[in-house]
């Protein structure tokens, strides 16, 4: 059986800096697995919309598409718009959806990569409190999650981690590095932003960030986040393989044993 098509969809940007670091992760897993055929679709914004790779993909011949979407958490997107518009394929194309990218401890991985990039030192961890700032949402499961990942990482060896929202929740970076610098043990805070690429709400976790010593970057084309790609990719298709041929799990199951089993590994 021929392989599907891994087709990540993006949300979109104004902002060029978004959909310059989306192509880049994308050339970074099709360097990782060079014969997977991968695509980009964005849903706003940016060229080429999923629809038109949908029917470019049909017109070609190609008749099963795994759709990946960029997503950290399981909110609207990834509940309402991406299913919308996979609906709208071309008949006779058969498109599954994979889980969203998060939790996973190959994202913890990238975000401590980000941090050490940034100049924290990994001997300071028992010593270091990190504020975990993410882009927030209206869906309780998504702010669930942020929550839970903060907790679970702590474990991990970091003195103290707190969540953080940019927007639709609180606190806002800037009281979550205040609350941190009043935590027992902590002589440092790090603020490590969990978005995918660059934009309006990163660059307001930056800014809210001006009280901390060390800033990372965002996860864009790091390879353990390629890695998770080709992770929901690969679990996609051995669903499709089974019998019940399900969508790829996601949400919060067992998200504690998953984080845990890859802390500190950078």
């Amino acid at each position: 059986m021929r392989e599907p098509v891994l087709l990540v969809i993006a949300h979109g940007s104004r902002d060029p800096r978004h959909a310059a670091t989306v192509r880049s992760l994308v050339r970074r897993v099709r360097g990782l697995r060079p014969r997977t055929r991968v695509e980009t679709g964005f849903l706003d914004f940016n060229s080429p919309s999923v629809p038109e790779v949908l029917e470019s993909l049909a017109d070609e011949g190609v008749r099963d598409v795994v759709a990946l979407p960029l997503l950290l958490t399981r909110a609207f997107h990834a509940k309402a718009d991406i299913p919308a518009v996979l609906r709208t394929a071309p008949p006779g194309l058969r498109v599954r959806q994979a889980g969203v990218l998060g939790p996973s401890p190959l994202l913890l991985a990238a975000l401590e990569q980000r941090l050490y990039e940034a100049g924290l030192d990994p001997a300071d961890r028992a010593t270091t409190g990190v504020v975990l700032a993410s882009a927030g949402s209206t869906d309780p499961e998504a702010i669930a999650v942020i929550a839970d990942i903060a907790r679970e990482w702590r474990r991990t060896g970091w003195c103290a981690v707190r969540p953080a929202f940019a927007s639709a929740g609180l606190p806002p970076t800037e009281g979550a590095v205040h609350s941190l610098r009043a935590v027992p043990g902590v002589r440092r805070v790090a603020v490590a932003p969990y978005f995918l690429a660059p934009g309006l709400l990163p660059d307001r976790v930056v800014r809210g960030a001006a009280g901390a010593d060390v800033v990372g970057g965002v996860l864009g084309d790091s390879v353990y986040v390629a890695r998770v790609l080709l992770e929901r990719f690969d679990s996609c298709r051995r669903l499709a393989a089974e019998p019940s041929g399900g969508p790829a799990p996601t949400g919060r199951s067992s998200a504690g044993i998953r984080l845990r089993a890859f802390a500190g590994r950078v």
